[in-house]
């Protein structure tokens, strides 16, 4: 199956959210653009939350993604820091949603998974994965702009996964659904 579509990844964060833009065609990713939205120059919560959203919303507006891919919250220890996540992630996706743009989330385990190949990797071993298939020439200086990237990726290559599909249970029912692609 060709794929050809714009994704954004973000990597939520009320004080950094990063973000990487990717363009698939004919099944090939392309970096489009790689970044990150600070928010410490706002004095308030909702001011970032703010400066989120219309970030977000400009970033959509200007790729023009068919897709979002997010970072899923993890559960930590602190409420009030997973409160302040969970709410910069929701106003992130409510710029894609008021421009029509379906949302996808992964756990950061996949993510990292999906690039490494250890769930438990560091930011520093995602960029460096990144670095290297990309030929990325410049790191970022902020690893939360490799880690939005690293969602978009991470959503390009669970689209090529058919095992990704929940409603698929084992290689018996894979093969079922899937006959053209067994040899």
């Amino acid at each position: 199956m060709e794929i050809n579509k714009t994704i954004l990844g973000i990597d939520p964060g009320s004080n950094i959210m990063g973000y990487g833009v990717i363009k698939i065609i004919k099944n090939k990713v392309q970096i489009v653009a790689i970044g990150v939205i600070k928010t410490d120059g706002f004095s308030g919560h909702y001011q970032k939350l703010n400066h989120i959203f219309n970030r977000t919303l400009h970033l959509v507006d200007e790729y023009k993604p068919d897709e979002t891919a997010l970072e899923a919250p993890f559960f930590g220890k602190n409420v009030q820091s997973m409160l302040k996540l969970g709410r910069a992630q929701g106003v992130a996706m409510a710029a894609s949603l008021y421009r029509g743009i379906p949302i996808y989330e992964y756990a950061p385990l996949r993510i990292k998974q999906a690039i490494t190949g250890n769930g438990s990797a560091t930011k520093e071993q995602v960029a460096y994965f990144l670095k290297q298939m990309f030929k990325l020439e410049i790191t970022p200086s902020d690893l939360d702009a490799t880690d939005g990237l690293a969602t978009a990726v991470c959503h390009y290559l669970q689209m090529n996964n058919p095992i990704g599909d929940s409603s698929i249970k084992n290689w018996a029912e894979f093969i079922r659904k899937n006959p053209g692609r067994v040899k």
